[in-house]
């Protein structure tokens, strides 16, 4: 699907009444003109969450979330920019070109086909379970018995039983109306070698949907009893409506708890993430057996950075945790790591030990870094230099995919203690992995910033409010100073808008500028401007106090970049060079001083 144009979205923001979609989700209380509720995003006693029908914009004054409609959905659905305008195009009949061609049109009416093909194998599944009288429908809810999984999660799963036959659900598909070319492309039926008919997939075997965020089918696991033969799991094929990789199983049950406890326990199999769940963990997902992937990931970061992996201490789950830690920390999530003895796994510790011991396991597991390094240690040994050599040459990959310095730092000196060798030989090797661990980093970690942040925002944020309040601002600011000149990139982001606007003729309200911007960051930024209490005084003042202000930072900046380079050229004993930089530090003295 290509871009979205700019008047469409607009189109579909402009039908959309703000206070009647959130009113969907929360309830909402006039207060004057607006609407007043308990924010949705955060606990809260004294609501502080409001809703103005007039700008068509939210805010909370209690943790700042802000935006429009379209904000509003991405912030309650967990969505993408383009994903949200899609879901409120549909609920307000606006089509989207390029999302209508001929092609796009089919490819969707499959997608959708499909989806009802496989609601259709689930109900049959779970049908079959349930009821049916058959031998081979009793063991299998007498082996569902034995692993302790009661009714209420076979429900709530919506576990199935596929018949010890070759053609229970085709036969049941066929007189719902579904074509055979349909069941194949869902990936419920197989070719006979003969090329002459069809038979089903899964057959005699414990049935697992896999269902996407929105609780739509989109594949099944399915594991063998055990006196079966063949396979013990056996998956759906990759379909036009499945990827390998793009789901988690269970999240669909799982994400509002994941968003309200800010945590997610990541297990690998159905049952190591049905029996906790059915115990009362409910911020418990499974990876489907397979390392973490990226899509998988970018998913749950929607509604949590923390992730608790708890995987088998096998090998196999082993190897998958090892592969999905880097993976993790690439994608900026926080990660700790939990052990069972060995042998166990997450569906047999909770029936043994129960949930209370369980929770402690994830209350008390590891940081990522400890976890690694025991399980290196395990692998190599420290007694030699060979194995310390092993050792850094996995841990320093992760220690790299870090993105704050501070960490970096810490875990390299962490590291060279463990393996109890010098620390800048260990940054040698740092550099040999992709980034160079140097004094010039580690300077930059505790180098005084040059002007205080807070200050420079609200003086930005300042200028900001008074060209969004009146465009008679815009071409003086434009004047006196350049983007550049603007460090928050947020802000900066939003005054390049309003000088485009203005050079355009667009019109400049809050609305068009809210509306312009997928960045949810920069909306909510501007929601909160717009809905904070005016302040009193003149606005000729405050314009050029601000001014003065910005000016006076970026001379004080490179004042103090001149002074690093004076002492650069000492070191370097180049005092030709010296003394040209310190003849412009007194340049800058003296214009101070005027």
């Amino acid at each position: 699907m290509g871009l979205i144009p700019e008047e469409i979205i607009a189109q579909i923001i402009d039908r959309c009444d703000i206070v009647e979609t959130i009113s969907s989700y929360i309830p909402l209380k006039r207060m004057g003109r607006s609407f007043k509720a308990a924010c949705p995003f955060h606990h809260e006693k004294t609501p502080s969450f409001i809703v103005n029908p007039d700008k068509q914009i939210f805010h909370c004054f209690g943790c700042g979330v802000g935006g429009n409609v379209v904000n509003f959905v991405m912030k309650q659905e967990r969505m993408e920019f383009p994903e949200a305008v899609r879901f409120l195009a549909q609920k307000v009949n606006v089509s989207i070109p390029g999302d209508e061609t001929p092609q796009a049109h089919h490819a969707n009416n499959i997608r959708q086909a499909i989806l009802r093909v496989n609601a259709l194998a689930a109900g049959f599944f779970h049908k079959i379970l349930l009821a049916d009288k058959s031998a081979a429908a009793k063991n299998a809810r007498e082996y569902l018995k034995s692993r302790a999984i009661d009714l209420d999660a076979v429900r709530v799963f919506q576990l199935g039983f596929a018949p010890n036959q070759w053609d229970a659900l085709l036969t049941h598909l066929k007189q719902e109306g579904i074509s055979l070319r349909l069941m194949e492309k869902a990936g419920l039926i197989i070719p006979r070698e003969s090329g002459q008919g069809y038979y089903d997939r899964f057959r005699n075997r414990i049935v697992f949907p896999i269902f996407d965020t929105r609780a739509h089918c989109r594949a099944f696991g399915a594991r063998a009893l055990e006196s079966a033969e063949g396979a013990k799991y056996l998956n759906s094929p990759e379909t036009i409506i499945y990827t390998k990789g793009h789901h988690l199983y269970g999240f669909h049950l799982a994400k509002q708890a994941i968003a309200a406890e800010d945590c997610v326990v990541i297990v690998e199999g159905y049952v190591d993430c049905l029996i906790p769940y059915q115990a009362g963990v409910r911020n418990i997902v499974a990876s489907l057996g397979t390392a973490l992937t990226v899509d998988q990931i970018r998913l749950l970061r929607r509604y949590t950075p923390h992730v608790v992996m708890l995987f088998d201490m096998d090998p196999a789950g082993e190897a998958a945790m090892m592969r999905s830690l880097d993976t993790l920390i690439e994608e900026g999530m926080e990660v700790r790591v939990a052990a069972l003895e060995d042998g166990e796994d997450p569906d047999s510790f909770v029936r043994r030990r129960g949930v209370d011991d369980f929770r402690g396991r994830i209350a008390g597991a590891r940081a990522l870094f400890d976890y690694k390094l025991d399980v290196l240690t395990r692998r190599h040994g420290m007694q030699t230099a060979d194995g310390k050599a092993q050792i850094a040459a996995g841990m320093l990959p992760t220690i790299y995919r870090f993105t704050n310095e501070l960490i970096k730092a810490e875990y390299l000196k962490r590291l060279a203690r463990a393996l109890e060798v010098p620390e800048d030989a260990l940054a040698r090797e740092y550099q040999k992995v992709g980034q160079a661990l140097s004094a010039a980093i580690l300077s930059r970690i505790h180098e005084p910033a040059a002007v205080n942040e807070a200050r420079v925002r609200a003086v930005e944020r300042g200028l900001l409010k008074l060209m969004i309040e009146q465009e008679k601002w815009i071409p003086k600011i434009r004047q006196e100073l350049t983007l550049e000149d603007f460090q928050d990139t947020k802000i900066r982001m939003a005054i390049t808008r309003i000088f485009d606007f203005f050079e355009h003729g667009k019109k400049i309200d809050t609305v068009n500028l809210i509306n312009s911007f997928e960045d949810a960051a920069v909306s909510q930024m501007l929601s909160s401007i717009v809905t904070e209490e005016e302040v009193a005084g003149d606005r000729e003042k405050m314009y050029q106090d601000y001014i003065n202000r910005i000016k006076h930072d970026q001379m004080k900046t490179r004042k103090q970049k001149i002074l690093q380079q004076i002492q650069e050229a000492e070191s370097a004993g180049n005092f030709a060079r010296v003394s040209e930089l310190s003849q412009q530090f007194n340049q800058f003295i003296k214009h101070e001083g005027f």
